[in-house]
């Protein structure tokens, strides 16, 4: 048993409040391929009674469940929660550029567009927003290797965000630049949406 050095245990899954299972399910299965794995209701008469009246485990993955929705009927959205502490977004990582690139297309087809897209140097991030308004990054590394990743991350003096247009990107990309290419050039800001993103509205 280990007492003195600190292990690193991996981030598993996170549980959110909703008073709308159904829909927030739905959107999840929809953006991010989740599978519901076990959902149940809580029966009328058991006692002492949770602080939720359903739940259910989804997962995109081998794990069991990375995310959990705890249904609880009177929640209400926070208007002022930008101004509160909470969890700010949670990213999911896709495997390539084109892999991205890919699912902002499969969105916008089925209407689900991104509130804004940045390249942050060390990869390119769309950002949408589920039924209850939380914050869902997808992104996709500009480098072959976490190691290089990080690197550039500790090298850099400032994190670096280029607003882009995901359509742009799609553009340039099935003419045949490289992923490197159009990290290159959204750095050179050739990517730029034409109505500039305020993401402090959304954030």
């Amino acid at each position: 048993m280990n007492t003195a050095i600190t292990v690193h245990p991996k981030l598993q899954h996170y549980g959110l409040s909703t008073a709308n299972l159904n829909a927030m399910t739905d959107w999840y299965q929809k953006v991010l391929g989740m599978t519901i794995n076990h959902r149940a209701e809580v029966p009328a008469g058991a006692g002492p009674r949770p602080p939720f009246s359903a739940f259910g485990f989804v997962s995109n993955d081998e794990l069991d469940h990375r995310i959990v929705f705890f249904e609880v009927p009177e929640a209400t959205i926070d208007p002022e929660r930008r101004r509160h502490t909470g969890l700010q977004h949670v990213a999911f990582s896709c495997a390539s550029v084109d892999d991205l690139l890919g699912t902002y297309v499969r969105l916008k087809n089925l209407g689900i567009l991104p509130l804004w897209a940045a390249d942050h140097g060390v990869g390119i991030s769309l950002y949408y927003q589920d039924p209850d308004q939380n914050r869902v990054e997808i992104n996709a590394s500009n480098y072959s290797d976490a190691w290089t990743a990080t690197e550039h991350l500790r090298v850099s003096r400032g994190m670096m965000m280029a607003h882009v247009d995901p359509e742009k990107l799609v553009a340039a990309r099935e003419a045949g630049a490289s992923p490197w290419e159009l990290h290159e050039r959204a750095v050179r800001g050739e990517f730029a949406p034409e109505k500039p993103y305020n993401p402090g509205a959304n954030w």
